[in-house]
């Protein structure tokens, strides 16, 4: 029996296990939404296409799975772009589906046409334009399987309306046979073994974890190195969530933003093991000076992240944890305990620099401090809640002062950092938990980039809460312009903005407000308990910083842990 290219794609997702897309109807793909309307998948509506790529985005973070969307032509493609991109650069697994014109007017500046193939091929893990209704059901089912193997990322589709509309005899393949796409996914022996022999021998060891451990699914794995060598951990703000954040062991995120405390224990280390992470510059700062004393193990499945930035000297290809588990053997069945005195002498320096600089803010009783927020998110929800961000300052504080207990209860665009992120965000996690609490702290710049949504979660009862860290500017670029422009603060304020109270309940939602910071434990506790999406207003210090901080171009052992003083001509590291 021949199905048309709409039908064909409806039960390519339905073989792929799909039950709920993102995305807003157009044109170009009305044949797919009339056979959506029969279908058993769940279709979100999303008021904004970057949404729908990025409410894909954090389905696909907290459920592991391939996150889906599907917008028309011209436009409606690009303005997924932000979202295709920042799944690219923080290796997550979507698929988007964009419409197309006809093939024979491609290339002929048709009505909404845009050559989405060619404009997120620097940002996709691979793309596809189908010219053949043959070639349909394939092509899907190759791209959910790049986008979920090796190292994930987004894969984009995009299918001509004459592709759509047109027959072919329905075959689905049982499996996909790539010839140039084989991920190495077992760890060479020898080299597993070479990083066995570096770990035992090591006297100031670190691990040092990316994302790349969540998308592994390596937490039990890495949690059993750590313990069984006692070596501490951080991770990166993609890491968070991959290793218990109130473990003895844990020493947070390191990094431009990361604590004195961790940022020290890495310079002065012997042996970095670094697993699923790419020494990307927020983490290194200067490169000439991270971890100068350090041998350096690598484990990551995509061979052209090792090496890249930082030169290792033990690389291993292969999924982190199979990688993880046979190093873990190795180690178990080591008779050298020699290690175990020094690596006591280790933890406990590093207990005495965790001691003399803590992360830390200054309490006013009269206004709220936006750390202190997130400090009582965490303890409310006992770190246990699903959390988005935006980015800039907010999500810099909930990196420091949320306790994440689990993989995939972090959602941030780390690597593009795109503000609008978190909310969307939330709204995917939320359509895949729907009885889960998701937060997303947010910034009052970056929640106004993705508002809109507000209409979406309330029609589908979305009961996502928003906690926004209302500064009345754009955060970060304000730290910056009051640090390193003279407190020259251009274009950074946001005073001219909606009352979110009033925003939220003429959508329909739940609006709370909190201006004292006696206030913030009530009205995180109503908003818990309140069973409908809610917006909280959070009147902070409009002044706060983040710190620590690592000046653009120094090394990471040189922090700003506070403002300078106004009598001060120059900035003063603390080393």
């Amino acid at each position: 029996m021949k199905l048309t290219g709409a039908k064909i794609f409806v039960e390519s997702l339905l073989r792929e296990g799909v039950n709920v897309i993102f995305g807003l109807p157009g044109g170009a793909v009305l044949s797919i939404y009339d056979t959506l309307y029969d279908s058993s998948i769940k279709h979100i509506l999303v008021r904004h296409e970057q949404a729908a790529a990025h409410a894909a985005d954090g389905y696909a973070r907290a459920t592991g799975k391939v996150g889906v969307s599907l917008v028309t032509s011209g436009p409606g493609a690009t303005n997924t772009v932000t979202g295709v991109a920042s799944a690219y650069m923080d290796s997550i697994p979507i698929v988007v589906f964009t419409g197309q014109v006809p093939t024979p007017l491609i290339g002929n500046d048709a009505f909404q046409e845009a050559d989405i193939v060619g404009m997120t091929r620097p940002c996709t893990k691979h793309s596809y334009l189908v010219k053949d209704i043959r070639d349909l059901a394939r092509t899907i089912k190759e791209a959910f399987h790049i986008a979920s193997t090796g190292r994930p990322g987004p894969v984009l589709v995009d299918l001509p309306k004459d592709v759509i509309l047109s027959e072919t005899v329905f075959h689905y393949p049982d499996k996909v046979s790539l010839r140039s796409y084989n991920p190495t996914y077992e760890g060479h022996t020898g080299q597993i073994n070479k990083a066995a022999k570096a770990i035992l021998k090591a006297k100031r060891p670190i691990i040092y974890v990316g994302g790349g451990v969540i998308r592994s699914g390596a937490s039990a794995e890495l949690l059993e190195l750590a313990e069984l060598t006692k070596i501490p951990v951080t991770t990166t703000l993609m890491g968070l969530g991959a290793f218990p954040g109130q473990h003895p062991l844990s020493l947070g995120m390191l990094g431009m933003h990361g604590a004195w405390y961790t940022n020290t224990a890495v310079t002065h280390s012997d042996l970095i093991i670094a697993v699923g992470a790419r020494f990307d510059d927020r983490v290194t700062g200067k490169i000439d000076e991270f971890a100068p004393e350090a041998l350096i193990i690598h484990i990551d499945i995509d061979p052209s992240a090792i090496s890249k930035n930082v030169q290792v000297d033990i690389p291993i290809v292969g999924d982190a944890k199979n990688v993880l588990i046979k190093l873990n053997q190795e180690l178990a069945e080591a008779t050298d305990q020699t290690w175990k005195e020094a690596r006591e002498h280790w933890l406990r320096q590093i207990k005495v620099w965790k001691e003399k600089h803590p992360l830390r803010y200054d309490w006013d009783n009269n206004v709220i401090k936006p750390q202190y927020v997130v400090e009582e998110i965490s303890r409310l929800t006992n770190g246990e809640a699903i959390i988005a961000t935006g980015v800039g300052q907010n999500q810099m504080w909930t990196a420091q002062f949320y306790h994440f207990k689990r993989p995939g209860t972090f959602l941030t665009s780390g690597g593009l950092g795109a503000m609008g992120y978190g909310f969307p965000a939330a709204m995917g996690a939320q359509a895949a938990f729907p009885d889960k609490l998701v937060i997303d702290i947010d910034g009052d710049g970056s929640f106004q980039m993705m508002v809109q949504e507000l209409a979406t979660v309330v029609e589908y009862n979305l009961p996502v809460k928003v906690a926004i860290l209302n500064n009345q500017h754009l955060g970060m670029v304000r730290q910056w312009q009051e640090l390193f422009f003279k407190e020259r603060y251009s274009q950074v304020n946001l005073s001219v903005s909606p009352d979110y109270v009033k925003l939220a309940e003429a959508y329909g939602a739940v609006g709370l407000r909190a201006t004292r910071p006696e206030e913030v434990t009530p009205v995180l506790m109503e908003a818990f308990s309140t069973p409908r999406p809610v917006v909280i207003d959070f009147q902070v210090d409009p002044m706060e910083c983040v710190f620590p901080m690592v000046p653009a171009g120094a090394g990471i052992k040189d922090m700003l842990l506070e403002k300078p003083k106004k009598e001060e001509k120059k900035l003063k590291a603390v080393k």
